[in-house]
């Protein structure tokens, strides 16, 4: 998956309008970002990655760029 198409996907998430995202947004700045966002992020991953991601670690990403390094290389440019 690319990193536009990782983008569409969390701007879903978090309910925002389609194609705001660039990915160095500060995570505590995004309206939307909670912990009901978080739970829905563990799940995209989930079904889209089929992967787990540590809530621990989505705790300690402070940008959207973090979250994408989680991924690792199921994102790529």
């Amino acid at each position: 998956m690319t990193k536009q198409q990782f983008l569409a996907l969390f701007e879903d998430v978090l309910e925002i309008e389609e194609g705001s995202l660039k990915g160095d947004e500060d995570l505590i700045s995004l309206d939307g970002w909670d912990s009901l966002a978080v739970v829905t992020f563990i799940a995209m991953v989930d079904e889209h990655f089929e992967i787990a991601v540590s809530p621990a670690k989505i705790a300690k990403s402070r940008k959207v760029s973090d979250l994408i390094t989680l991924l690792g290389d199921k994102i790529t440019a």
